[in-house]
Protein backbone atom coordinates (compact mmCIF):
# COMPACT_ATOMS: atom_id res chain seq x y z
CA UNK A 1 0.00 0.00 0.00
CA UNK A 2 2.68 2.36 0.68
CA UNK A 3 4.58 1.56 -2.37
CA UNK A 4 1.18 2.67 -4.20
CA UNK A 5 1.44 5.45 -2.44
CA UNK A 6 4.61 6.20 -3.14
CA UNK A 7 4.27 5.70 -6.69
CA UNK A 8 1.01 8.20 -6.87
CA UNK A 9 3.82 10.68 -5.46
CA UNK A 10 6.45 10.14 -8.03
CA UNK A 11 3.76 10.08 -10.86
CA UNK A 12 2.49 13.58 -9.67
CA UNK A 13 5.81 15.13 -8.84
CA UNK A 14 6.61 13.65 -12.65
CA UNK A 15 3.66 15.56 -14.14
CA UNK A 16 3.76 18.78 -12.22
CA UNK A 17 7.64 19.43 -12.94
CA UNK A 18 6.92 18.52 -17.01
CA UNK A 19 4.20 21.00 -16.72
CA UNK A 20 6.05 23.87 -14.99
CA UNK A 21 8.83 23.38 -17.30
CA UNK A 22 6.56 23.51 -20.48
CA UNK A 23 8.37 25.94 -22.84
CA UNK A 24 6.08 28.79 -22.96
CA UNK A 25 4.56 29.62 -26.95
CA UNK A 26 6.60 32.13 -29.14
CA UNK A 27 4.59 34.23 -31.34
CA UNK A 28 6.65 36.25 -33.83
CA UNK A 29 5.98 40.56 -34.31
CA UNK A 30 7.09 41.65 -37.78
CA UNK A 31 7.64 45.45 -37.90
CA UNK A 32 7.19 47.33 -40.86
CA UNK A 33 11.66 49.15 -41.58
CA UNK A 34 10.59 52.87 -41.54
CA UNK A 35 13.47 52.84 -38.46
CA UNK A 36 16.49 51.86 -38.16
CA UNK A 37 16.82 48.14 -36.81
CA UNK A 38 18.19 49.64 -32.94
CA UNK A 39 15.58 52.32 -33.23
CA UNK A 40 12.57 50.01 -34.22
CA UNK A 41 14.27 47.03 -31.35
CA UNK A 42 14.44 50.29 -28.84
CA UNK A 43 10.56 51.52 -29.51
CA UNK A 44 8.96 47.77 -29.59
CA UNK A 45 10.30 45.48 -27.12
CA UNK A 46 9.15 47.06 -24.28
CA UNK A 47 5.73 47.38 -26.05
CA UNK A 48 6.07 43.48 -26.38
CA UNK A 49 7.15 43.08 -23.26
CA UNK A 50 4.47 44.33 -22.13
CA UNK A 51 2.04 42.32 -23.98
CA UNK A 52 3.72 39.27 -22.86
CA UNK A 53 2.76 39.75 -19.50
CA UNK A 54 -0.68 40.57 -19.97
CA UNK A 55 -1.04 37.77 -22.43
CA UNK A 56 1.18 35.04 -21.22
CA UNK A 57 3.15 34.26 -24.50
CA UNK A 58 6.47 35.16 -25.89
CA UNK A 59 6.75 37.65 -28.45
CA UNK A 60 9.85 37.58 -30.90
CA UNK A 61 10.51 40.90 -32.47
CA UNK A 62 11.45 39.77 -36.04
CA UNK A 63 13.08 42.85 -37.72
CA UNK A 64 13.51 43.00 -42.02
CA UNK A 65 16.56 44.90 -43.40
CA UNK A 66 14.31 46.64 -45.96
CA UNK A 67 10.91 46.82 -46.82
CA UNK A 68 10.76 44.90 -49.78
CA UNK A 69 12.24 42.13 -47.93
CA UNK A 70 9.61 43.03 -45.23
CA UNK A 71 6.80 42.76 -47.72
CA UNK A 72 7.82 39.48 -49.14
CA UNK A 73 7.96 37.60 -45.67
CA UNK A 74 4.10 39.17 -44.93
CA UNK A 75 3.03 37.77 -48.51
CA UNK A 76 4.93 34.45 -47.28
CA UNK A 77 3.26 34.36 -43.86
CA UNK A 78 5.88 34.56 -42.09
CA UNK A 79 4.49 36.68 -39.22
CA UNK A 80 2.02 35.65 -36.69
CA UNK A 81 1.94 39.12 -35.82
CA UNK A 82 2.88 42.72 -37.41
CA UNK A 83 2.69 46.41 -37.69
CA UNK A 84 2.37 47.10 -41.24
CA UNK A 85 1.31 49.97 -43.14
CA UNK A 86 -2.26 50.58 -44.61
CA UNK A 87 -1.87 49.08 -48.17
CA UNK A 88 0.66 46.63 -46.78
CA UNK A 89 -2.00 45.52 -45.08
CA UNK A 90 -5.15 44.85 -48.16
CA UNK A 91 -2.07 42.77 -49.89
CA UNK A 92 -1.37 40.62 -46.67
CA UNK A 93 -5.18 40.52 -46.43
CA UNK A 94 -5.08 38.91 -50.15
CA UNK A 95 -1.92 37.45 -49.99
CA UNK A 96 -2.38 35.30 -46.40
CA UNK A 97 -5.56 36.43 -44.72
CA UNK A 98 -3.42 38.47 -42.04
CA UNK A 99 -6.61 40.70 -39.91
CA UNK A 100 -5.93 43.99 -38.87
CA UNK A 101 -6.77 44.34 -34.97
CA UNK A 102 -5.76 47.47 -33.90
CA UNK A 103 -4.60 51.07 -35.07
CA UNK A 104 -4.45 54.55 -34.12
CA UNK A 105 -8.16 55.84 -33.56
CA UNK A 106 -6.65 59.58 -33.18
CA UNK A 107 -4.61 60.23 -35.92
CA UNK A 108 -4.62 59.63 -39.79
CA UNK A 109 -1.64 58.37 -42.25
CA UNK A 110 -0.53 61.43 -44.80
CA UNK A 111 2.29 61.28 -47.29
CA UNK A 112 4.81 64.17 -47.33
CA UNK A 113 7.53 65.64 -50.05
CA UNK A 114 9.86 67.75 -47.81
CA UNK A 115 13.04 69.53 -49.40
CA UNK A 116 15.66 71.28 -47.98
CA UNK A 117 14.75 74.90 -46.04
CA UNK A 118 16.39 76.69 -48.24
CA UNK A 119 15.25 74.92 -51.54
CA UNK A 120 13.76 77.17 -54.01
CA UNK A 121 11.42 74.00 -54.81
CA UNK A 122 8.17 75.30 -53.35
CA UNK A 123 5.99 72.62 -55.06
CA UNK A 124 5.19 69.49 -57.26
CA UNK A 125 5.56 70.91 -60.63
CA UNK A 126 8.82 71.94 -59.57
CA UNK A 127 10.01 68.37 -59.39
CA UNK A 128 10.12 67.53 -62.74
CA UNK A 129 13.48 65.79 -64.12
CA UNK A 130 14.50 65.74 -60.58
CA UNK A 131 15.83 63.35 -57.83
CA UNK A 132 13.41 62.35 -55.39
CA UNK A 133 14.66 60.17 -52.51
CA UNK A 134 11.73 57.48 -50.74
CA UNK A 135 12.17 54.30 -48.45
CA UNK A 136 10.97 52.10 -50.78
CA UNK A 137 8.49 51.78 -54.10
CA UNK A 138 5.82 50.45 -52.10
CA UNK A 139 5.61 52.99 -48.80
CA UNK A 140 2.56 53.54 -49.08
CA UNK A 141 2.04 57.31 -48.18
CA UNK A 142 5.81 57.84 -48.51
CA UNK A 143 5.94 56.79 -52.18
CA UNK A 144 3.01 54.61 -53.28
CA UNK A 145 0.08 57.08 -53.33
CA UNK A 146 2.93 59.94 -54.56
CA UNK A 147 3.82 58.13 -57.53
CA UNK A 148 0.24 57.35 -58.39
CA UNK A 149 -0.80 60.83 -58.04
CA UNK A 150 2.15 62.12 -60.05
CA UNK A 151 1.32 59.70 -62.46
CA UNK A 152 -2.50 60.76 -62.76
CA UNK A 153 -2.66 64.55 -61.74
CA UNK A 154 0.71 66.39 -63.05
CA UNK A 155 0.81 65.12 -66.52
CA UNK A 156 3.17 62.11 -66.42
CA UNK A 157 5.90 63.85 -64.20
CA UNK A 158 8.96 62.65 -65.05
CA UNK A 159 11.87 62.01 -62.15
CA UNK A 160 14.58 60.05 -60.82
CA UNK A 161 13.59 57.24 -58.04
CA UNK A 162 15.98 57.18 -55.50
CA UNK A 163 15.32 54.26 -52.71
CA UNK A 164 17.15 54.59 -49.79
CA UNK A 165 15.40 52.05 -47.47
CA UNK A 166 14.01 53.91 -44.65
CA UNK A 167 12.19 57.10 -43.42
CA UNK A 168 14.94 58.24 -41.71
CA UNK A 169 17.46 57.78 -44.33
CA UNK A 170 15.08 59.62 -46.70
CA UNK A 171 15.00 63.08 -44.64
CA UNK A 172 19.08 62.41 -44.38
CA UNK A 173 19.18 62.35 -48.30
CA UNK A 174 17.87 65.36 -48.83
CA UNK A 175 19.53 66.83 -46.00
CA UNK A 176 22.52 65.59 -47.39
CA UNK A 177 21.70 67.15 -50.88
CA UNK A 178 21.99 63.74 -52.27
CA UNK A 179 17.94 64.01 -53.81
CA UNK A 180 15.96 67.21 -54.58
CA UNK A 181 13.21 66.02 -52.36
CA UNK A 182 12.23 63.44 -50.44
CA UNK A 183 9.01 61.37 -49.67
CA UNK A 184 8.04 60.59 -45.80
CA UNK A 185 5.09 60.70 -43.90
CA UNK A 186 3.92 63.43 -41.14
CA UNK A 187 4.58 60.46 -37.94
CA UNK A 188 8.10 59.79 -38.81
CA UNK A 189 8.68 63.58 -39.83
CA UNK A 190 7.69 64.31 -36.63
CA UNK A 191 10.35 61.57 -34.99
CA UNK A 192 13.23 62.98 -36.60
CA UNK A 193 15.46 65.27 -34.38
CA UNK A 194 15.71 68.63 -34.87
CA UNK A 195 18.72 68.85 -35.98
CA UNK A 196 17.09 67.10 -38.88
CA UNK A 197 13.05 68.36 -38.99
CA UNK A 198 14.10 72.03 -38.26
CA UNK A 199 16.16 72.34 -41.61
CA UNK A 200 13.50 70.68 -43.89
CA UNK A 201 10.51 72.27 -45.32
CA UNK A 202 7.09 70.37 -46.42
CA UNK A 203 5.31 71.37 -49.87
CA UNK A 204 3.07 68.92 -50.54
CA UNK A 205 0.82 66.38 -48.34
CA UNK A 206 -1.10 63.06 -49.60
CA UNK A 207 -4.68 62.74 -49.02
CA UNK A 208 -5.09 61.04 -45.35
CA UNK A 209 -6.26 57.25 -44.47
CA UNK A 210 -6.20 55.45 -42.00
CA UNK A 211 -3.19 54.26 -40.18
CA UNK A 212 -0.90 51.37 -39.90
CA UNK A 213 -2.24 48.39 -38.46
CA UNK A 214 -1.25 45.59 -36.25
CA UNK A 215 -2.56 42.86 -37.85
CA UNK A 216 -2.64 38.88 -37.04
CA UNK A 217 -2.33 35.94 -39.22
CA UNK A 218 -4.93 33.37 -39.37
CA UNK A 219 -3.45 30.49 -38.33
CA UNK A 220 -3.42 32.16 -34.81
CA UNK A 221 -6.49 31.70 -32.85
CA UNK A 222 -8.97 33.52 -31.99
CA UNK A 223 -9.09 33.21 -28.29
CA UNK A 224 -5.79 34.24 -28.22
CA UNK A 225 -6.12 37.34 -30.76
CA UNK A 226 -8.63 38.75 -28.91
CA UNK A 227 -6.64 38.29 -25.65
CA UNK A 228 -4.14 40.30 -27.65
CA UNK A 229 -6.42 43.00 -28.59
CA UNK A 230 -7.72 43.52 -25.00
CA UNK A 231 -4.10 43.78 -23.82
CA UNK A 232 -3.30 46.24 -26.04
CA UNK A 233 -6.30 48.48 -25.60
CA UNK A 234 -5.32 48.01 -21.40
CA UNK A 235 -1.54 49.26 -22.04
CA UNK A 236 -3.15 52.11 -24.27
CA UNK A 237 -5.14 52.72 -20.79
CA UNK A 238 -2.10 52.37 -18.78
CA UNK A 239 0.68 55.75 -18.53
CA UNK A 240 3.44 54.15 -19.20
CA UNK A 241 1.84 52.45 -22.04
CA UNK A 242 1.04 55.19 -23.75
CA UNK A 243 4.31 56.89 -23.55
CA UNK A 244 5.27 53.90 -25.17
CA UNK A 245 2.96 53.88 -27.86
CA UNK A 246 3.79 57.54 -28.27
CA UNK A 247 7.29 56.60 -29.62
CA UNK A 248 5.60 54.16 -32.62
CA UNK A 249 3.98 56.75 -33.01
CA UNK A 250 0.06 55.99 -31.84
CA UNK A 251 -1.58 58.29 -30.32
CA UNK A 252 -4.68 56.26 -28.99
CA UNK A 253 -4.96 52.99 -29.55
CA UNK A 254 -8.44 50.99 -30.77
CA UNK A 255 -10.17 48.47 -32.56
CA UNK A 256 -9.59 47.98 -36.71
CA UNK A 257 -10.68 46.24 -39.02
CA UNK A 258 -10.19 45.53 -43.01
CA UNK A 259 -12.99 47.88 -43.88
CA UNK A 260 -11.24 50.71 -42.06
CA UNK A 261 -8.25 50.47 -45.32
CA UNK A 262 -11.15 49.05 -47.57
CA UNK A 263 -11.22 53.26 -49.29
CA UNK A 264 -7.62 52.22 -50.48
CA UNK A 265 -9.10 50.12 -53.26
CA UNK A 266 -10.91 52.98 -54.82
CA UNK A 267 -7.15 54.44 -55.22
CA UNK A 268 -6.20 51.75 -57.83
CA UNK A 269 -2.68 51.64 -56.40
CA UNK A 270 -2.42 47.83 -58.24
CA UNK A 271 -0.57 49.46 -61.19
CA UNK A 272 1.99 51.26 -59.04
CA UNK A 273 2.32 48.28 -56.50
CA UNK A 274 5.84 46.24 -57.00
CA UNK A 275 5.90 42.79 -56.42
Amino acid sequence: MLFIKWLCIVFICSTLSTAWSAPTREYSFGIVPQFSAIKLMNIWRPILDLLEEKVGVKFKLVGSVTIPSFEQEFVSGKFDFAYMNPYHSVVARKAAGFIPIVKDIKKQLYGIIVVPKNSSIKSVEQLENKVIAFPSPNALGACLIPRAIFYRDYNKMKFTPRYVQTHSSVYLNVLLKKADAGGGVQKTFEKQSPAIRDKLKIIWKTPKIAPHPVVVHPRVSKKLRDRVIQAFLEIGKDQKGKELLSRVPIKEIGRASIDDYQPLKKMNLDEFYQN
